[in-house]
């Protein structure tokens, strides 16, 4: 059996290798430190993720006989004005958008940023029959009032919803089926209106990547130890690399995680062979990211109703590598797109840059944004005063307050999972978190999802 992976897969395709079954604990450190696999790995060590953008030979057994890669990730820079690029983009944009749905109801998840805009303003171009919808943290920032006014300029039916306290309890259970364990369960909030997926629409148009393949991280020229640096930077979760060092030492694992972790992704970023740094860590990203972590809970959209994602798509991805990265800077190929297109979506507010819109967001600076400031910390202060603290992270909503502290409780304590790593372990975590949530959350976090794959997946 030949199976060729796309340069980014929507889903993860499991394979064997040859060997006994046995976990695979050096990667189970990496996940805990980072919140995903890297690569190929996976919770066994007979087990692989097939890599993306390859071709897979298997066996009848389902052993991998050789993995080749078909595409890898390059920067070749065209001699083309800002303008072809934009032209460009317009086209290969709303073609793909348009074979994706076309024919369909759309169901459009609608935020206050760029991505997503981008999708209504195609969707709207090509004229399709569009449900958009947006969900916001109960005392969360109030995201559904950007969402909605993006709808209302398109035409778009529209929804909002708000996102609970401790809907996850009720949940748990459907999400460790459809997410396989292989990403935290906090940040999965769409499951809080799933039963909701099946009346909107046939066809989801999902906005994931965008960001990343539309942007720049305006670093200067870098040598590979700076670059290994920065992405370490921006993969290691707060408080992960303590937590992921104490589960090596607990399970007694050879040499030291830190050194482990180092020399993974060093070899993994050596596999790109690009001289421009924001380019060379875009390539990172994509390549070892976006099919791990990023497309891990697509699961959830995809068991209610089709997926589609325009920024995936392989011809998006090769568009990229020819785009001079001065024009992805700041978002402007995007930007630039919005204002040609839609004059009212550009006026809109730009939730990344509030209060501003595309058209002025140059002024979110001091002395400009100062009002705002002032005038949203009071607002918050006043909140917090009447008992309704402001929500900005998944977490908050689920693993705070006294019926989510117990339910927490409950979970983490199950024999399985103290097989693994001893009670007094997760004791000592569970009262770090009380007394410093934001620093202890992540492995919090983590050891819920390894406590329901001990309970449900462990052999």
């Amino acid at each position: 059996m030949t199976i060729k992976t796309p340069i980014i897969p929507e889903r993860q395709i499991f394979a064997k290798t040859q060997g006994k079954k046995e976990l695979n604990l050096e990667a189970i450190c990496v996940f805990a430190a980072i919140g995903f696999f890297l690569d190929e790995d996976t919770y066994w060590k007979n087990e692989v993720v097939l890599k993306a953008a390859s071709n897979h030979v298997l066996d009848v057994n389902g052993n991998v006989i050789s993995s080749k890669p078909w595409f890898n990730w390059h920067y070749t820079p065209r001699d083309i004005s800002f303008n072809q690029s934009l032209e460009e983009f317009t086209a290969l944009f709303e073609t793909i958008v348009k074979e994706q749905t076309q024919g369909r109801k759309v169901i459009l998840p609608l935020s206050g940023g760029l991505d997503s805009r981008t999708q209504a303003v195609a969707l709207k171009h090509i004229k399709a029959d569009v449900f958009a919808y947006s969900y916001e943290f109960k005392n969360g920032y109030n995201e559904t009032k950007i969402a909605k006014k993006l709808a209302d300029s398109c035409g778009f039916d529209f929804q909002s919803y708000s996102i609970s306290e401790g809907y996850l309890w009720e949940e748990l259970d459907e999400l460790v089926q459809l997410n396989k364990c292989y990403s935290d369960f906090t940040s999965a909030r769409q499951m809080a209106i799933f039963e909701k997926y099946a009346k909107m629409g046939d066809v989801f148009s999902l906005g994931h990547w965008g960001d990343v393949l539309f942007d720049s991280m305006n670093l200067p020229p870098l040598s590979n130890a700076e670059q290994l640096e920065v992405i370490q930077s921006k993969l290691i979760k707060k408080g992960g690399l303590e937590f992921a060092t104490a589960l090596w030492n607990v399970w007694q694992l050879p040499g030291d995680f830190s050194s482990y972790l180092t020399t993974r992704i060093e070899s993994l970023l050596n596999t790109i062979k690009i001289e421009d740094t924001n380019a060379k860590l875009r390539a990172f990203k994509s390549k070892y990211w976006a099919p791990r972590w990023t497309s891990v809970n697509l699961s959830i959209f995809e068991k209610a109703k089709d997926i589609t994602l325009p920024y995936y798509d392989n011809r998006m991805c090769e568009f990229i590598c020819t785009v001079p990265e001065e024009y992805l800077k700041n978002r402007q190929l995007q930007i630039a797109y919005i204002q040609k297109r839609s004059t009212k979506l550009a006026n809109i507010e730009w939730q990344d840059q509030r209060p501003f819109h595309l058209n002025n967001f140059e002024y979110n600076k001091l002395p400009y944004n100062l009002p705002y400031k002032i005038i949203n910390k009071i607002q918050r202060e006043v909140k917090s005063l009447l008992g309704k603290p402001y929500v900005q992270r998944n977490w908050e909503l689920q693993f705070l307050g006294k019926d989510n502290v117990k339910k927490l409780q409950e979970q983490l304590s199950h024999k399985e999972v103290e097989q693994w790593v001893s009670k007094s372990f997760i004791q000592n975590y569970f009262n770090a978190f009380q007394e410093n949530p934001l620093q202890n959350a992540h492995a919090i976090n983590m050891l819920l999802v390894f406590s329901k794959f001990k309970q449900r997946y462990n052999e």
